[in-house]
């Protein structure tokens, strides 16, 4: 039964926006990426690179996208969403102090977008546009510094993109996190707000600009815990230095649920009732650590629970923003409601957005997904199949003596899925010690995979029933085939056998999947620290409570930040990876 008043406001008059409507975005990147050519994608925004061959704009190609963006936008409708979220500021706003050929490049991507606005109109859809503080164009970012203060250059870009486009609802301006280090754009982010006095200065000259006209202004908390305001997504005092001067309608604070990435095992970030300020809650469709889609990775039970607590602690929720594909660095190529899609990413959608607009229980989401396409009858095999997913994700992908612990180092909650990372498993003897220091009962995890990759083999004669991509399901049983072995490897004595067996099954397994698998990452020889050395670096750096100890303030806040460079080239526990990646692990210790 669908229960009242799901998201609860306190804006004063009852609403939630100036019009009065909750916000349910989504993004709409993904016909964008339709035939990138890079084997490993970068989801963490727009490819704009992928239309301008040779520096020059591919108008038609961008132009083509269109096709695909109206089909997505017609299936999120009708997925219940009523805004979506497109990039990006930096490709769309004009400034005179850019040189004819950039000038050239943003105009061609204005006309090639006013055509997507239209489109996003056509379907009622609000239209917010990303943006990274700060963005620089190449060639002339030097220049542009010495003239102008830059929350000043980008207040104007604001104004300048609000003046000449009147189908833009907002913008989404993300602080804490930039380009990852393999985008080769005309444009490209850096981390450039390091303290929370500047974040005053930038939110108090962008949303001036907002307010003049009658624009939103959401503000992404999310960080990845470089410099002093690394911490804002999860830091009382951050939080309230950055938001508690400000009194605007037009600012909107998004922030994750949990205090970390999307991951499970994460109770609800509670600055999601700080402050007076409206707040979108962020959620992901497309799991970005839990196989991006390619098998299913149901959420809808946690996210019930989430909800039910933000309605039970009076959060002033201004609507959710569900990440449907961006995120992440993977070779899986699936584009959420278009030709190719994930069907588990579009269940998981849908179920969100009806849990939050309507209100629905998990279960009657699931029923309400299966009437939509047409496939009432299969309901009840579904909702057992999602169940027994979400309990081989929690049993299998995760490890829950070492996800379910509240641990911190320097200004992050620390991830609880550490050995695997978007599309790499890591199987090395570093990450058997590591575990190993936190992990109580090995024996008891090995057990627990035995038997979710039982509920495996059920879910693939549901999925047939259910007329679903029994494939799919095949291929989550090899891979976590796999994973269930690594736990014997971390947790049992050391054997040639098992080593053996794990090279057999990561060589067996690209036979069978040429053209998706995760990377299978193998590394038998013995890690540089031994285990009580290990857990002693591990009692200095990793704490078990939000708040700084001194000598987090005195160690890993400040040495540590000069000491890393030395120390990586000495002792290295972390994959290659880890490093060229996203914006790589050095921006962990700024």
């Amino acid at each position: 039964m669908a229960a009242e008043g799901m998201i609860r406001v306190a804006t004063g008059d009852g609403t939630m926006g100036q019009d009065g409507q909750k916000l349910f975005i989504t993004d709409a990147i993904g016909p964008f990426f339709r035939g990138t050519r890079h084997r490993r994608v970068n989801w963490s925004k727009i490819p704009f690179a992928d239309f301008q061959p040779e520096g020059k704009l591919d108008e038609a190609r961008l132009s083509n996208v269109a096709r695909e963006f109206e089909v997505f936008c017609a299936h999120a409708v009708a997925a219940g969403f009523n805004a979506i979220s497109l990039d990006d500021v930096a490709h769309l706003a004009d400034s005179a102090d850019y040189p004819d050929s950039l000038r050239d490049l943003v105009a061609g991507c204005r006309r090639c977008f006013n055509r997507f606005l239209k489109i996003a109109s056509r379907y009622g859809l609000k239209v917010f546009l990303t943006c990274d503080v700060m963005f620089f164009p190449a060639g002339c970012d030097d220049a542009l510094q010495k003239k102008i203060a830059l929350p000043d250059f980008l207040a104007g870009c604001l104004r300048e993109l609000f003046s000449t486009f009147d189908g833009i609802a907002g913008i989404i301006i993300r602080i804490g996190e930039s380009d990852g280090l393999d985008v080769r754009d005309v444009f490209r982010s850096r981390l450039t707000i390091r303290t929370p006095a500047q974040c005053r200065r930038w939110i108090a000259a962008l949303l001036e600009v907002c307010e003049k006209f009658q624009r939103d202004l959401v503000v992404r908390t999310w960080s990845v815990g470089a410099y002093r305001i690394g911490d804002l997504i999860w830091n009382r005092d951050t939080f309230s230095r950055v938001f508690d001067s400000f009194d605007s309608d037009r600012l909107i604070i998004s922030m994750k649920y949990g205090e970390t990435d999307f991951f499970r095992f994460l109770p609800l970030n509670p600055r999601l009732f700080s402050g007076r300020h409206r707040k979108i809650v962020e959620l992901q469709a497309r799991r970005e650590y839990e196989g991006c889609g390619e098998f299913p990775s149901f959420i809808g039970w946690d996210y019930q629970r989430y909800r039910d607590e933000l309605l039970a602690g009076g959060a002033n929720l201004a609507g959710i923003m569900v990440w449907c594909q961006t995120g992440g660095w993977t070779t899986f190529r699936r584009l959420t409601w278009l030709k190719g899609s994930s069907v588990w990413n579009e269940i998981n959608a849908h179920v969100t957005v009806r849990l939050f607009r309507d209100g629905m229980s998990t279960e009657d989401a699931i029923a309400d997904w299966c009437a939509s396409n047409g496939r009432g009858e299969i309901a009840y095999d579904l909702l057992h199949l999602l169940r027994l997913s979400d309990e081989v994700i929690r049993e299998l992908l995760y490890i829950d003596d070492f996800a379910e612990q509240k641990l911190f180092f320097r200004r992050l909650r620390v991830p609880p899925l550490l050995w695997i990372f978007w599309d790499q498993i890591v199987i090395t003897h570093a990450m058997s010690r590591t575990l190993d220091c936190f992990v109580r009962d090995g024996r008891r995890q090995i057990r627990r995979a035995e038997i979710a990759l039982q509920k495996i083999d059920r879910m693939r004669e549901l999925a047939r029933r259910c007329g679903l991509p029994e494939e799919d399901v095949v291929f989550e049983r090899d891979t976590f085939e796999i994973l269930a072995a690594a736990r014997e490897y971390f947790f049992l004595p050391p054997s040639p056998e098992r080593e053996q067996r794990l090279h057999s099954l990561a060589r067996d397994y690209l036979q069978r999947h040429p053209d998706r698998h995760y990377s299978v990452r193998l590394d038998f020889h013995p890690a540089p620290l031994k285990r009580r050395t290990l857990e002693r670096i591990f009692r200095v750096l990793i704490r078990r409570q939000r708040g700084y100890r001194w000598l987090d303030r005195i160690v890993t806040l400040r040495l540590l930040s000069w000491l890393y460079p030395l120390l990586r080239r000495r002792v290295n526990l972390l994959p290659d990876f880890a490093s060229e990646r996203a914006m790589g692990i050095d921006a962990v210790f700024k």
